[in-house]
């Protein structure tokens, strides 16, 4: 397991130099200077050239790329335009709202989508089944945005019962939190309910309940931990996918994270935090999926059987 672990960390450092390629790539040929956004149109051509000599924006296209690559290897992320603040510091002050809001969000499509599925599978073509599975459908194609929104309009502006923006306290997590796991809880739902018809087919299931055990516990003992094992990698997948998919749901509702900061840094043209903040997230992503197959190599003994 201990080879597993150190190929997979391996691994991370291709998938990460392509992430920081293609995003450094993107800032490169992105149309506009951010001089521009700094000084306005009135500076002079010798205030202009000395900022973009403090900057970094001289050069070529390889020779900014290596020093980039350079300072990243050192640990710098390189500084803010505007604020002239190291980006780490200001990832540092912003993601961990973004982690909180993810896994808000991951622990909301979880129980619900573990909890809908399991009584779907258990109660196939019935009425909650029918009405399970057609409210997962609508839940799968709502783009989370747009459900912040209707959230925001019914919960704030019509009933004001939660906060519409903000981020201090945990009523300020309820509603971007359900909004950002609604899409992740049908997916688990629409899993979970697949994979416990699968198993619930097999004759140690049909030899449990032979036996005279309730079906709670057939389900609950029997059933749902080999139902489990393609579940964990679609919550890991979520969670990881959660975390990028919070840049919109943080500026809907100015939440002070990566996500509404790397919007805010777009539209400024700074380039380091917009790369920065995309490196953070993408290696969150790869640990995350490094967790995933861990547990599912411990849930499934013939995955762990492979690495001894």
């Amino acid at each position: 397991m201990l080879k597993y672990i150190a190929r997979r960390l391996l691994m991370l450092i291709p998938v990460l130099l392509g992430v920081i390629l293609l995003v450094f790539s993107l800032m490169y040929i992105t149309p506009g200077d951010p001089v521009d956004s700094l000084l306005g149109d009135n500076a002079t051509p010798e205030a202009r050239e000395a900022l973009r000599e403090e900057l970094g924006l001289n050069g070529g296209y390889f020779e900014r790329f290596f020093n980039y690559v350079v300072r990243l290897l050192r640990g710098d992320m390189g500084i803010c335009y505007s604020t002239r603040q190291n980006v780490a510091t200001r990832i540092a002050q912003t993601f961990p709202n973004t982690v909180k809001l993810a896994s808000f969000a991951v622990a909301f499509a979880v129980v619900f989508g573990l909890t809908f599925g399991i009584v779907s599978a258990i109660r196939q073509y019935s009425i909650i089944d029918n009405i399970v599975m057609s409210i997962s459908m609508i839940g799968i194609s709502m783009p989370s945005f747009w459900c912040g929104l209707l959230l925001m309009l019914l919960f704030c502006v019509k009933l004001k019962w939660l906060p519409a923006s903000g981020f201090d306290s945990f009523s300020c997590v309820i509603l971007p939190g359900i909004a950002l796991g609604v899409n992740s809880a049908a997916s688990i739902a629409r899993m979970t309910r697949s994979s416990m018809l699968e198993v619930i087919r097999q004759d140690y299931i049909s030899t449990a309940r032979a036996k005279g055990l309730s079906e709670f516990k057939v389900v609950t003992v029997h059933a749902l931990k080999n139902a489990l094992i393609p579940v964990i990698t679609t919550i890991g997948m979520q969670f990881g996918l959660l975390l990028g998919g919070a840049v919109l749901i943080e500026s809907i509702f100015a939440i002070p994270g990566v996500g509404k900061m790397m919007v805010d840094a777009i539209k400024s043209r700074n380039y380091p935090v917009v790369q920065g903040g995309v490196l953070v997230i993408a290696l969150s992503f790869c640990l995350v999926n490094l967790v995933v197959d861990i547990l599912y190599a411990y849930v499934d003994p013939r995955v762990r059987s492979q690495y001894k």
